[in-house]
Order: C-alpha cells, then structure tokens, then sequence
C-alpha cells in the first residue's frame, strides 16, 4: 500500500495484516509510524510535489487507487473533494480506481473532477471526515512569531502556507494587509476570514489571478463547508502547484 499522510484508524496497518499488506509510506503519520519502523512497512523520503512525477513516469506503478470522493453531480462528476494534491495522479495512472462516495466530502473545483464512467467500483460510505482545529491552538509564543512574520509581508504578496500553528498564528496577524494571494500546497481555517474580508482577493499574483490555488486542505468541518462548490478555490494536481511558485520566486518583479 503507497499512502501519504493517513489519519484516524488505519486497519491493514495492525500487525495482524503483515502476511497481506506492506506499508509503502511517502510521508510518515502517526497512524502508521509503527509499521513503517517494522519489518512491515517502509518509508520513501521524497518531496510531495514529485509523488505525481512518480506516479506519471510509472517509478511506482500503481495497480489500484482507493479514493474518497464527493458524491456524482448531475452530469455524472465527482470530485477528489478536499485532496487533489497525489490523488489526480493516481487515478489518472492506476488500472483499477475504486472510489468511497462520502456525502461529507465537500465539492471542489479545479482539477479534481473525475467521471463514475471511469471509476470501477463506487463504494457508499458516510463519514465525518477527519479535522484539526489549528486556530485553538495558537498560544501567546505562536502569536508573537506570528506578528514578526506578518511585518516582513508587504501588501499584494502571494502566500504558500504549511501545516501547523505557526501558519494560522501569521494569517491571524494579516488583518490590515490589503489585496493578498494564495498559491499554495495546502490551506486551513485561517484563510477564511481573510478571504471575507476582501484581504485575500488574489487580484495581483499575476498567475491564476482571482483565484486561491491549492492541492489540498485541512481542518475544521467549517473549512470543509467553506471550499464545498465555492468557485474562488481551485484545487490542482501538487507538482502542477509547485511549478508556478518556482516560477514565481525566481521571477524579476
């Protein structure tokens, strides 16, 4: 089995399943770091952003891709929902996709959309799905690094965020910044706000202009009612992202 990040309850990662599955991760979570220290499992030190290229150039074939996605429109779409990042590649790649329709998964636009014409077996399953409150957990320490990094940033930047308290802590110091960007692997709670309230509006990027750009997101139930069918995201493939930050940080403004 090839993953990144797992959360929640990861069954075939139990010790009883070491005759059945090897686990394969590219980016090790707690969920699965016992098996990965084992005789049951690896580990790949690789950047996301080159998962795709992996999966692409067939250097990790994939024979099947187990994905969740939201539930099919009225034109037979669904959607790879709060994930694009290594899972468009994937299904683009492997022979078989198998896929958890999970009415929970919110819908999103960008590069996710896959047919159920492509998909070889749809399974229903509601689930919550998992969430992390980033924002609760900022403390004064956070705050204060928080504010420092929020006054090296001049209005009309483009932001790349990380996961953590230290992001949410820079976004919740960017209240009086005027017309930001967001072109970034991933995103959280902490850009809501920003975006309501004209902070974030993409208009001078100067790449996917009006639009925030990002592979995939985590936190809140509320970020997931946030980004569902809302056309001001735009989730894409991670080495699709990642090429236009490249660009942008050698780029002569």
């Amino acid at each position: 089995m090839v993953s990144i990040t797992q959360q929640g309850n990861v069954e075939i990662a139990k010790p009883e399943y070491k005759d059945s599955f090897f686990i394969n991760s590219l980016f090790v979570s707690t969920p699965v770091r016992d098996a990965v220290n084992s005789e049951r499992g690896d580990f790949v030190p690789v950047f996301l952003s080159e998962i795709p290229i992996l999966f692409r150039k067939n250097i990790l074939p994939l024979d099947v891709a187990i994905v969740t996605v939201s539930p099919p429109d009225k034109h037979g779409f669904c959607t790879l929902g709060t994930s694009v990042d290594i899972a468009r590649a994937a299904v683009d790649t492997a022979k078989i996709i198998v896929a958890i329709v999970n009415p929970r998964m919110p819908r999103t636009h960008g590069d996710g959309m896959i047919h159920i014409s492509r998909i070889h077996k749809l399974v229903w399953h509601e689930e919550e799905l998992p969430t992390v409150d980033y924002g609760s957990k900022v403390g004064p320490e956070e705050m204060l690094v928080g504010k420092n990094v929020a006054e090296l940033i001049e209005d009309r930047s483009t932001l790349q965020m990380g996961i953590g308290t230290i992001p949410d802590a820079v976004l919740k110091c960017l209240t009086n910044h005027k017309d930001l960007g967001v072109h970034t692997e991933m995103l959280s709670d902490g850009v809501i706000d920003l975006i309501q309230d004209d902070v974030i509006n993409n208009k001078y990027k100067g790449y996917n202009d009006n639009k925030t750009i990002t592979s995939f997101c985590f936190g809140t139930r509320k970020l997931y009612d946030y980004v569902d069918d809302n056309t001001v995201f735009a989730f894409r493939d991670v080495s699709e992202v990642n090429f236009p930050i490249n660009i942008m940080r050698n780029k002569k403004w």
